[in-house]
């Protein structure tokens, strides 16, 4: 997490940085700074998760009553010296760190094989040093900080610039988290989480200024040497062979020092001594080996920079620079820009020109002010008019091309000087071959128009006419992007095509970059650069462009085109009171985290199946939008751990058609009608997600918070053929227990010992309520979200209690502890679910009547495990049901069958 060796380097080789502080003591110097102002602390919750969970138990599913015992008691102690918390949670993953995210995965997948092995070998939870999180502690925490009324946010971006970009612009006392990169955000300090001592609210201030002086580096320089050393964006191996040409170049090597306390140090000097040098005279890329990474190098450095932040890495500072034989006299500020700018003297006219500093050129650029857009131009002095051209610089060649400008569009037109008439001729510069095509002037648009010369056409003839205009047009409007993309004629056929697509980088190019167009320029045309992202020919002009990118820009192609309920669920979203259903209608990508699953056990599927129905369901109702949905809307990217899948691709899912009494209600209908009865349509579309319509009268007669735990369950034994009735006890007697338990006594329970069957049951059961948020979202909330959270329905412990007694044939009696109301609500529950179940052709029986394993009943080759809540299971018999998990394939779940008593139905 953060940035490569940073977090050691800072602990063992510059400890000066870090600083003992009190937040009491903030806080109270704050508020005499800034008086009527509460001090506010940005917490990026993700990297607190681990230092909050404090219950000695976490193999069973979550001792969640005392978690939100600790959450409760954290937020008093900081309300009770006056500090505002507001809590940030990861809402997206990012493109650009999805590799990384994939990567930690695979690791997790491996200390869970770990943790199962231990279990089995010595029958106990592993060590504190083995600790991982509980399933859904991330998702659960969101809703249990806005319960104890904390102001808590979702992210639709990443969420630890979100937390810097907060915790600038709001003046706040400081970060508390657990990330380097918070070392590397020029943002309010940085206090550390794992420091924390509660009772005392000392913790460990991380100093950046202190961290600059020590490298010998500015603050601006911070974002680079992340790069460099590797961070989520930027692979570790990148650049690991510059690292050590640093390292064997840097002179003033420590002895006590490791390896990568002094290779950090080697390129911090190697940016203040001999990058520096040429800042602002050369771009990053004829100073470091960024070779095809050039894009993502960048795009990594300007991740750091918050909103109104410049990096002058990005930036030509002109030092003097003599240009076209015109030297640089002065600098003028326009009023409009408030910037100054490099002026020129022109000694023909006399008069002063302005400067750009082309980054390509590495010279100052004479510009012409536009007098309507008030925006600089760049421009060449003709040598025979003698007089300023406007000019563009092609990315291909690098070379400035003259442009005119059209008084029609107001837009530059790229242009030759004709040798024969002196005269300035419109040309259309083709990157891939460095040569002008001639444009003509439209007689109905009166704008310059490509003009093909290839051989295979007539000569004169228009590149392209936008088949939604009558008209030719220089570039044109892209269907999907909405943006500006040049014509090009291919030669197959003989007209032009939206885009011109290089063999090479098959992207598209643009025919013209500089500001006046008013759109961002499409994709880059430099085959080094492929990177979706806005690319600019100046970035001293529109850097903003590429670093200050609202999440309402980056996500302009969504699943839903109805902007209102876009917006209802970005609202949801950002508030953390919706879980997933944002991802799905803005981008139609989710993923889910691990799950304690053991990978050797044959018995139990793994979660991301036996709930993978539900979600079907639901990504019929939020895009199908309406009847008949499921066969037209598109199907979802699921990035989902189980074993098996190696996360190279995610799956392709596609959407379910739901079952509902009266047909799928649209989302206006379910989120944004008050009318009396609609409440009762929310429900029916919840059940119709877990397929349990026909069960909707004993459902609704279940008081709560069982009524959703009697939904899950009768969802899981239709689910899963392989739970018995011994397993719907322990949840069922769990859940009445709970009730009347105080915390203490919970922390109390000791077990006799761990059974690695029951450990992934109870793992199987939150995933279950984390899935029950995500309908519960989508439908508009027809249930209270208390109802199932999980501290009112689940605690690890008491399950896996309850579960041993179970499976030594202990009475009903004895799970309920002897208590005639327990016992009374125990065999209603179980009545319920068992009929439910019996409707949909399952029957729960004990484990006492299995003789013999099965093996498609038992085992993961057969389809018995798993089934579909629409009556189809996964797979045939004969076939490995985990392998049709992995990669990028489309899943149809209307080939499934379920294994009966009388065979394989076909």
């Amino acid at each position: 997490m953060g940035v490569r060796g940073l977090q050691g380097f800072v602990g063992s080789t510059c400890p000066h940085i870090c600083t003992v502080v009190n937040f009491k003591e903030l806080a109270e110097h704050h508020r005499s700074k800034h008086p009527g102002c509460t001090p506010t602390i940005v917490v990026d919750a993700m990297c607190c998760l681990r230092y909050w969970y404090t219950p000695e138990s976490w193999i069973c599913g979550g001792q969640w009553r005392e978690y939100f015992s600790a959450l409760r008691d954290f937020v008093k102690t900081f309300t009770a010296v006056g500090i505002r918390l507001i809590f940030f949670f990861d809402g997206t993953v990012e493109q650009d760190k999805r590799d990384e995210w994939v990567k930690r995965r695979l690791k997790n997948n491996r200390e869970i094989s770990r943790i199962f092995h231990y279990i089995k070998s010595h029958k106990e939870q592993p060590g504190r040093n083995m600790f991982f999180i509980p399933s859904g502690l991330a998702i659960f925490t969101r809703f249990a900080l806005k319960s104890l009324g904390q102001e808590t946010l979702c992210s639709l971006q990443e969420a630890d610039y979100e937390v810097a970009s907060y915790g600038l612009q709001n003046n706040c006392l400081g970060i508390l988290g657990e990330d380097t990169d918070y070392l590397i955000y020029d943002t309010c300090p940085y206090f550390s989480i794992s420091e924390l001592c509660l009772d005392s609210l000392d913790t460990v201030m991380l100093c950046r200024e202190k961290l600059c002086e020590s490298l010998d580096i500015s603050l601006a320089d911070l974002p680079l040497l992340a790069c460099l050393l590797g961070n989520d964006i930027i692979p570790e191996g990148m650049f690991e062979s510059f690292r050590y040409k640093c390292l064997s170049s840097y002179t003033s090597v420590k002895e006590n020092f490791d390896k990568k306390g002094n290779i950090i140090l080697a390129v911090a000097d190697h940016i203040s001594k001999v990058l520096r040098l040429h800042q602002g005279e050369k771009k990053l890329e004829e100073m470091l080996p960024l070779g095809p990474n050039k894009a993502l190098f960048y795009k990594g450095v300007a991740s750091y920079l918050l909103p109104g932040q410049k990096s002058p890495w990005f930036f030509q500072k002109p030092k003097g620079l003599i240009t076209l034989d015109k030297e640089v006299g002065s600098m003028s500020s326009a009023p409009e820009s408030k910037q100054e700018v490099p002026m020129c003297t022109d000694p023909e006219s006399k008069q002063g020109v302005p400067l750009c500093t082309d980054p390509d050129s590495k010279q100052g650029i004479p510009m012409c002010t536009d007098a309507e857009s008030k925006q600089g131009v760049p421009m060449c002095t003709d040598p025979e008019s003698k007089q300023g051209v406007p000019m563009w610089t092609n990315p291909e060649s690098k070379q400035g091309v003259p442009v005119c400008t059209d008084p029609e569009s107001k837009q530059g037109v790229p242009v030759s000087t004709d040798p024969d008439s002196k005269q300035a001729v419109p040309v259309c510069i083709d990157p891939g071959s460095k040569e002008g095509f001639l444009l003509c002037t439209h007689p109905e648009s009166k704008q310059g128009v490509p003009m093909c010369t290839h051989p295979e056409f007539k000569q004169g003839d228009p590149v392209c006419t936008h088949p939604e205009s009558t008209q030719g047009d220089p570039v044109c409007t892209y269907p999907e992007s909405k943006q500006g993309v040049p014509m090009y004629a291919y030669s197959e056929y003989r007209q032009g095509v939206p885009m011109c697509t290089y063999s090479e980088s098959k992207q598209g190019v643009p025919m013209c970059t500089h500001t006046e167009f008013k759109q961002k320029s499409p994709l880059g045309a430099d085959p080094e650069f492929k990177l979706e992202a806005p690319i600019c020919t100046n970035p001293g002009i529109n850097q903003e462009d590429l670093v200050n990118m609202e999440p309402e820009i980056k996500q302009q192609v969504t699943m839903v085109s109805d902007p209102e309920i876009l917006k209802i669920a970005r609202a949801h979203h950002v508030q953390a009171e919706s879980y997933l259903v944002y991802n799905i209608m803005s981008s139609g990508e989710i993923e889910c985290s691990n799950t304690l699953e053991d990978a050797l056990d044959q018995a139990l599927p793994s979660q991301a199946f036996v709930y993978r129905p539900v979600r079907q369901r639901v990504y019929s109702l939020l895009l199908g939008g309406g009847e008949d949905g499921a066969s037209t809307c598109p199907t979802v990217k699921e990035w989902f751990v189980y074993s098996g899948n190696p996360l190279r691709h995610p799956d392709l899912v596609r959407p379910l058609q739901m079952n509902i009494p009266g047909g799928t209600p649209s989302l206006k209908l379910l989120w944004l009608n008050q009318d009396a009865g609609i409440q009762a349509r929310r429900l029916d579309a919840l059940l119709g997600c877990f397929d349990l319509s026909s069960s909707r009268e004993e459902l609704q007669a279940v008081e709560n918070p069982f009524k959703a735990l009697c939904c899950l369950l009768t969802y899981l034994f239709v689910q899963v053929d392989t739970l018995c009735l011994e397993d719907l006890h322990a949840f069922i007697a769990q859940a009445l227990c709970l009730q009347g338990k105080p915390t203490v006594q919970l922390i109390d329970l000791q077990l006799d010992y761990i059974d690695a069957r029951a450990v992934q049951l109870g793992s199987l059961l939150v995933r279950g309520l984390t899935t029950l948020v995500l309908v519960n979202s989508a439908c508009g909330f027809p249930w209270r979200m208390s109802d199932f959270m999980p501290w009112n329905v689940f605690d690890g412990k008491l399950f896996h209690q309850k579960y041993l007694q179970s499976e030594k044939g202990c009475t009903v009696e004895a799970l309920v502890e002897q208590n005639r109301s327990r016992l009374t609500k125990f065999h209603a529950l179980k009545s319920v679910v068992c009929k439910a179940c019996v409707r949909e052709n399952r029957r729960i029986v004990s484990r006492q009547h299995w003789h013999s394993p099965q093996p498609g009943r038992w085992g993961r080759q057969g389809s018995g495990s798993h089934r579909t809540s629409s009556g189809y299971s996964r797979a045939g018999p004969g076939q490995h049901w985990r392998i049709q998990g992995p990669g990028n394939r489309q899943y149809e779940p209307d080939h499934w069958r379920r294994y009966s008593s009388s065979g394989w139905s076909n």
